[in-house]
């Protein structure tokens, strides 16, 4: 007998004339100890497919007409409250894509742990401690003696992950759903995850529902995988025959869908965007009563790079590595040490010829209007934009502040501005961040910060959210607008498939150090640092 068993599943939100289905009459079977994937695109109905089996979503405002979900032979949809809550958790587990969320900041590790364990098993104390540290053992969480007092800020991304597994297998369930389990996380720190939990679900015979929309992982971790695409299955087989032998267009597509890699060449007297010159940021450790400092976090530790105009520089590391920290650093968002030195006119300078300007050296008026030169796009939109501001005002702020503009030119700017970036529907001007997809409000993000014509971008991990298929668009018009308007990216990214095909050159960082620079062609086809190496070899 199959172990869940979607019939005819449709998934509507909203009532009477505003009602919107997103799911339309879905048909899937899993069986006990498989491996089956979901994927496809953001918004294709991936997530609300999996979350109905534990029913998460306010009913309310979603409801699931004419539908049947079969767990073990009954109807999920038509379980009381009291019979979901005996479920959640203990016959069912699910892995939250984004751990720094779902875990609760104001309780410790232990206390989430024991809580679901009370309820469940009705083990306290004592028994819930020694049953708490054995599992986070069992994730390998390292120090977990020390660590289960811990809140989830610190703890780093892949150690928040552990403890999610943790939670969600701590009762022995049957089924685990793993809603992008390891979308935020880089290569090493993903295979381990990965590695982990098709290691527990071999030991306890677990199903495991896999969404995500990467496809090198479906095709190394699933055993069956069902192609979603605008609330229908576009295509379920088996994953080795969807890989080999797609049938439908759609399936091809997403298959295909990469990126162009980019042959670079070193340009005699390039001109000069920016020189990082030995930039450190240590944090201090206090102690004591009276807060003494008693040694530094060396987040980041003299990193060096000169980035040329229309030239893409990658940084790569695993979390903690330091990469965002430094993203900071440069655009002064927190306090270093070091110089950053921009080229203020930088159309006709080599370096030696180059008015560079050092960003550390500038008071908050002087750097101002130099911040216009270098703008950055953060790796959720989302959390980016404003929710209370329409996509006028969001692209339009910074022309705001760095111009004298009427309201007409203000506005044809940021026309313009959304054109370029395949935005070009008037009606977009007053909607709002959370009316459009994923996708699109990147597009926005990169709008709002093109629209000032930088000269230098910093991308930090922009697509790592994003399907495949807007992932490849995406990247695409950072190509395109580069050729276009010779910007230079800093591009920082845990993926490194889309940083070998996107990057010119790379710094790999480790514990805050640059390990190894160098073009990109050259470290991949010849890495000599043993951390490169692993890297590379932990890329699915």
């Amino acid at each position: 007998m199959n172990l869940i068993e979607y019939r005819n599943f449709h998934a509507v939100f909203g009532r009477g004339e505003s009602a919107k289905e997103v799911v339309h009459g879905i048909n899937l079977q899993i069986n006990p100890g498989e491996t089956f994937a979901l994927a496809g695109e953001s918004g294709s109905g991936k997530t609300v497919s999996a979350q109905a089996v534990l029913r998460l979503q306010s009913e309310d405002w979603i409801h699931y007409p004419q539908s049947e979900i079969l767990f073990n032979g009954k109807d999920i949809l038509k379980m009381s409250a009291t019979e979901m809550c005996k479920i959640r958790g203990k016959e069912i587990g699910m892995i939250f894509q984004e751990p720094m969320t779902s875990l609760n900041p104001l309780h410790t590790i232990e206390r989430q742990l024991s809580e679901s364990l009370e309820l469940h098993q009705g083990l306290r104390s004592k028994q819930a401690r020694t049953h708490i540290i054995d599992w986070l053992l069992r994730v390998d969480l390292k120090n977990a003696e020390k660590r289960i007092g811990a809140y989830p800020h610190e703890l780093s991304g892949g150690e928040r992950q552990r403890v999610m597994i943790a939670l969600a297998l701590i009762n022995k369930p049957k089924l685990l759903i793993a809603d992008e389990p390891t979308t935020a996380l880089d290569a090493t720190i993903q295979k381990q995850i990965l590695v982990l939990i098709k290691s527990i679900q071999s030991e306890m015979g677990l199903a495991v529902i896999f969404i995500t929309h990467d496809l090198k992982i479906i095709k190394s971790f699933a055993d069956s995988t069902a192609i979603m695409k605008d609330g229908r299955i576009i295509e379920t087989a088996p994953t080795e025959q969807i890989f080999l032998s797609p049938k439908a267009d759609y399936t091809k597509q997403l298959i295909n869908a990469n990126i162009t890699e980019k042959i670079y060449t070193v340009k005699p007297n390039a001109m000069i965007a920016a020189q990082a010159r030995e930039i450190k940021v240590h944090f201090p450790i206090r102690k004591g009563f009276l807060r003494r400092i008693t040694g530094f976090v060396k987040a980041v530790d003299g990193v060096s790079f000169t980035l040329n105009k229309g030239e893409t520089l990658g940084i790569v590391g695993e979390s903690g590595s330091g990469k965002t920290t430094l993203a900071k650093a440069l655009l002064r968002l927190i306090p270093s040490t070091g110089d950053f030195l921009i080229n203020i006119n930088n159309d006709k300078s080599t370096l030696e010829t180059a008015d560079l300007r050092n960003l550390n050296n500038l008071t908050k008026n002087e750097l101002r209007p130099l911040r216009r030169k270098i703008q950055i796009i953060f790796q959720d939109p989302f959390g980016s934009l404003s929710p209370r501001m329409n996509i006028r005002d969001i692209v339009g702020e910074g022309l705001l502040i760095h111009e004298q503009l009427s309201a007409t030119k203000r506005e044809q700017l940021v026309s313009a501005a959304l054109s370029e970036v395949g935005l070009n529907n008037q009606a977009f001007l007053d909607r709002y961040p959370n009316e459009f997809s994923g996708g699109q409000r990147q597009r926005i993000a990169i709008a709002r910060s093109l629209v000032l014509k930088p000269d230098i971008l910093v991308l930090d991990e922009p697509t790592s959210s994003l399907d495949k298929t807007a992932q490849f668009k995406v990247i695409n018009l950072l190509n395109s607008l580069q050729q276009k308007h010779g910007v230079s990216y800093i591009f920082i990214s845990h993926d490194l498939g889309l940083v070998k095909n996107f990057c010119d050159k790379l710094i790999i960082m480790k514990a805050g150090l640059c390990v190894e620079s160098g073009f990109t062609q050259e470290i991949f086809s010849n890495p000599k640092h043993p951390y490169t190496r692993n890297l590379l070899a932990a890329t699915l």
